[in-house]
């Protein structure tokens, strides 16, 4: 086929102009700085940790600009957000609610009730305390009383939910459901806690059908309890609870896809295709009435698990080149997290650690040596009425370089990741905020959205 020489200029003109195009959106891109979503607990990267830059280096004693604040039911979870919809889950009266807002104005758009009977028998608040997980067009969220939820993000309409309790012969939790699912082999993997071998389950996704359970008396029954007095093994009950409040970790180990999970007997490792056990190991307080709840955190072949309850401290553990067992590199004191997970840099992790506020200390750790960096005591009095001036027992994420702590008082931070020595920038009490502020920051779009019990505020990072 010929082609004239006015079509062919006419094509070079066009392909200039798209060529143009591109570089100018290139420019663009590379100029400004980058943001994203928080689809799920602990963020994009369930680590706590963002790619976002572009955030301010320090704020006055006034705080960032608040973008927009409001009274919610009460609850612990953090909200999500995915595209320009956050979606939160508290309880008012006898009902939890599902709510999705417009990230950017907190204007509400839909919301989803159910009844809920759930008291906390310790006296804490009777909210829900999961995060829930946004995937494409779906919400999925996870009640104080174990009801699990899907509904559609763009509407609130109810997809599927399954009462876990019921179907799984789940036993009373001691402060409720605060584990939060997540998505994993195109699956929706969940700890529900369930006997005698329903400690995790994996839904699918669109139905809420069971694909596999797994967890349990197979698994641990004749076990050495490591750490327990004596040469003592694992003689399974029909009344004990499984459930913890950790969220699952998926994490690939010597070339295996895995989901690793913290539950009430300690740590398992399984197959996501199939729910298959690699390994379990036992790390739990000897007192009936403790709980976990950190996240596994995973660096190459290391796993490293924390709890605060008489004195179980710490361990970091090295997976076998088969991915069946796993051996003890260190073990110590040196970390007691309570319910935060700390964050991992470079060799390094930065934590709150401390069961109750007089105890709470922040730190820096060497993670392959369990070496203490530095170390600042943190305590304040409990339900003080006065505005903390220490940050308690806080939880921080790391984004642009710095991490952003919150207290659990509401005091917000922002610090050096320096191994070194502990370098604070600069602090602010949040006025809208009190205790117990125990749901992480979340960082979207370069806008912080904090939550304390019955409060959620929007605060602008923007540089």
């Amino acid at each position: 086929m010929k082609t004239s020489a006015c079509s062919l200029r006419s094509y070079l003109q066009s392909l200039s102009f798209f060529y143009l195009v591109l570089a100018c959106v290139n420019c663009l891109i590379t100029s400004q700085s980058f943001g994203e979503d928080w689809p799920g607990f602990l963020g994009p990267q369930a680590n706590g940790v963002s790619t976002e830059t572009g955030l301010i280096e320090r704020f006055s004693t006034n705080g960032p600009p608040v973008i927009w604040g409001k009274s919610i039911g009460t609850g612990y979870g953090a909200p999500s957000i995915l595209g320009d919809r956050l979606v939160f889950h508290h309880r008012v009266a006898g009902e939890e609610i599902v709510e999705c807002l417009d990230a950017l104005t907190g204007k509400s758009l839909w919301h989803y009730n159910y009844p809920s009977k759930f008291i906390d028998p310790y006296g804490y608040n009777n909210g829900p305390r999961a995060t829930p997980l946004l995937v494409s067009n779906l919400c999925y969220t996870f009640g104080a009383e174990g009801k699990l939820t899907c509904l559609e993000l763009a509407n609130g309409k109810l997809v599927w939910q399954r009462d876990t309790g019921f179907d799984f012969n789940v036993p009373e939790a001691f402060f409720g459901v605060g584990s939060s699912p997540i998505l994993e082999d195109n699956k929706l993997v969940v700890v529900v806690g369930g006997q005698p071998n329903s400690g995790l389950v994996a839904f699918d996704l669109k139905t809420g059908k069971t694909i596999w359970e797994s967890v349990g008396r197979t698994n641990w029954e004749g076990r050495p309890m490591i750490g327990w007095p004596g040469e003592r093994t694992v003689k399974w009950q029909s009344t004990e609870k499984q459930a913890s409040y950790s969220t699952p970790v998926a994490a690939t180990i010597h070339g295996r896809c895995q989901i690793l999970c913290l539950t009430r007997q300690g740590l398992v490792s399984l197959n996501p295709t199939n729910g298959a056990v690699n390994f379990s190991f036992w790390f739990r307080a000897q007192v009936p009435e403790s709980v976990n709840a950190m996240n596994p955190i995973v660096v190459d072949d290391l796993i490293f698990i924390s709890a605060a309850y008489y004195k179980i401290g710490s361990v970091l553990l090295r997976v076998k080149p088969d991915g069946k067992d796993v051996e003890e590199v260190w073990r110590n004191p040196v970390l007691e997290i309570h319910w935060s997970t700390p964050i991992y840099k470079n060799g390094y992790l930065y934590a709150f650690s401390g069961r109750n506020e007089p105890d709470a200390r922040f730190r820096c750790v060497e993670l392959k040596s369990g070496r203490l960096m530095w170390d600042r005591e943190e305590s304040w009095p409990h339900h003080s009425s006065e505005q903390p001036s220490v940050f308690g027992r806080g939880s921080c994420i790391l984004a642009d370089g710095k991490l952003f702590a919150l207290g659990e008082g509401g005091l917000l931070g922002i610090f050096k990741p320096n191994p070194e020595k502990l370098e604070e920038i600069c602090r602010c009490q949040i006025p809208q905020l009190h205790h117990p502020c125990w749901a992480a920051p979340i960082l979207s779009n370069k806008k912080l959205y904090l939550r304390s019990e019955d409060h959620l505020v929007c605060l602008d990072l923007a540089k």
